[in-house]
């Protein structure tokens, strides 16, 4: 008869969670998970996942961390600003066909006809997309938004498109309002901050410029949000460290 332990589910998150603040802990076992993505990025790592066909620019690890946080949440409405490829389009559309939602809107200063095309392609995946055309930080692309969440505050926002300083914190001062209690702001690419110069990618951000200290300096001026740390613990790779924000005011 085997003598190992059989937990029962609540010992089992228990010791997950046990285990994975012990693991943000390890520094050796960070620096080494940093070294690995770093040198990863010169070969395109964070963008070599597709969802239904489409390419996800994001770590697998970061998309299963928002499938938790949609699977929790369960929001009415999902703002994605930074639309890419829309892969990641695609994923919401596919958890809230599953668990419910009404729209999903997708926000870039660039859409291609053949993405639109695409993207409107995918029958019940699609019916849930809104695309819209212009800068994240404009008065007309806000109003577009406005006009579709009305008074909701089931929203989730993930920022994900230009990661300069002063640009990131506009979105974030723009969007967070849409965010109510218990529902989650999304900073992505905080990881700049930590990782060196891309000169194979040249970018107008780097240390010093980036998500992370915009997140930083937002943080300071606003109390309505808090990292999720239980979430970011056990995120060995990811793009987006301490950027997972929960309301936690209404």
């Amino acid at each position: 008869m085997s003598n190992k332990k059989l937990y029962t589910r609540e010992e089992f998150e228990t010791l997950r969670k046990e285990s994975a603040k012990a693991m943000t802990a390890d520094q050796e076992l960070r620096r080494d998970a940093l070294k690995v993505l770093i040198q990863a990025d010169y070969y395109q790592w964070i963008h070599q996942t597709n969802w239904f066909g489409e390419p996800i620019l994001n770590l697998p690890q970061d998309m299963f961390a928002i499938q938790e946080i949609i699977f929790k949440t369960r929001p009415k409405f999902i703002i994605e600003v930074g639309v890419a490829w829309g892969g990641s389009l695609l994923f919401y559309s596919t958890l809230m066909e599953v668990l419910g939602g009404e729209r999903i809107i997708g926000v870039d200063i660039y859409i291609p006809d053949d993405l639109k095309e695409r993207l409107a392609s995918y029958r019940k995946l699609s019916e849930r997309l809104t695309l819209i055309e212009g800068s994240s930080v404009a008065h007309d692309t806000l109003s577009q938004i406005k006009s579709i969440v009305e008074d909701c505050r089931e929203v989730m926002v993930f920022l994900d498109s230009y990661h300069t300083q002063d640009h990131v914190f506009k979105e974030l001062e723009l969007y967070s309002p849409l965010v109510g209690n218990g529902y989650y702001l999304i900073c992505g690419d905080t990881i700049i901050e930590d990782i060196p110069e891309q000169k194979h990618r040249p970018r107008p951000w780097g240390p010093g410029n980036n998500p992370k200290t915009a997140l930083d300096q937002f943080l300071k001026e606003n109390d309505r949000f808090e990292v999720d740390r239980e979430l970011n613990n056990k995120l060995l790779f990811t793009c987006n460290p301490c950027g997972y924000l929960r309301c936690c005011k209404g």
